[in-house]
């Protein structure tokens, strides 16, 4: 079955310089059906997009990651907007807040709502990254409404209800196929399978048994399976639902 949708991956990281094109070759032509790449930054944004055109299914979320913001990220927006006039940008994003990082949060916050604000006003969707910053997330993704993830979520089963009611998507990788993954099995138990995506983040987090190598698309299988594990359900199944939920969140097919 060719119904693995990878919702967000960064294969514009140097993790992938050495094989880059024939993986991506290989996981089109083998069980992959989509994937959106997140941009970080201009640069890997416009990356992004010369690999969404260089793949039929690949498509590009263009932003600027909360790690990247600076003093002139929002003077920046300028080429992000141009860049989210491409027919093959599906999603503002890789955007949000990031409080592990020593970037001052009132700029995070001002990058992160600037970009909200760009995606409502292009009715685009939006890859949100939350790290350690569960509550300011939520107050801004309220008074801004947008559609679209809230990825490689983190928070609690409350914050995960929340974020559904608001019509959001609850991206989910490699992290719950881990032993520690408590809240994140919380989560999925609780959230109603339409509002689930699944993800990668790869190269990073792939899941057990491939632990601490590198991640691709084609190992959404093993946290497929996992999630079916916790939902009495088949793998197929959820690679199925999830993939239509990908698509319409996206706007796709």
């Amino acid at each position: 079955m060719k119904d693995i949708f990878d919702t967000h991956a960064h294969y514009d990281d140097s993790a992938f310089d050495g094989d880059r094109y024939e993986l991506l070759d290989r996981l089109f032509s083998d069980t992959v059906c989509g994937i959106v790449n997140q941009g970080t930054t201009v640069a890997t944004s416009r990356f992004s997009l010369e690999l969404a055109h260089r793949y039929d299914n690949m498509y590009a979320a263009v932003g600027i990651h909360p790690e990247c913001a600076d003093e002139n990220s929002l003077s920046q927006l300028s080429i992000i907007k141009e860049l989210a006039a491409d027919k093959k940008t599906a999603a503002i994003g890789e955007i949000g807040l990031d409080y592990y990082y020593d970037v001052p949060k009132d700029l995070q916050k001002a990058v992160f709502e600037a970009q909200l604000e760009l995606a409502n006003e292009l009715s685009l969707p939006v890859t949100v990254h939350d790290r350690e910053a569960h509550g300011d997330i939520l107050e801004i993704l309220k008074k801004h409404k947008p559609k679209g993830i809230v990825h490689c979520f983190s928070g609690s089963r409350e914050m995960a209800a929340e974020i559904v009611k608001l019509g959001m998507y609850i991206g989910m990788g490699g992290v719950v196929t881990f032993k520690n993954a408590r809240k994140a099995v919380e989560v999925i138990k609780d959230i109603p399978l339409e509002a689930l995506v699944l993800e990668t983040d790869c190269p990073y987090l792939a899941p057990v048994p491939y632990r601490g190598k590198r991640n691709d698309s084609g190992l959404i299988i093993n946290t497929a399976e996992s999630i079916a594990q916790i939902k009495g359900m088949t793998a197929e199944e959820i690679l199925r639902i999830t993939r239509r939920n990908a698509e319409k969140v996206y706007n796709i097919g």
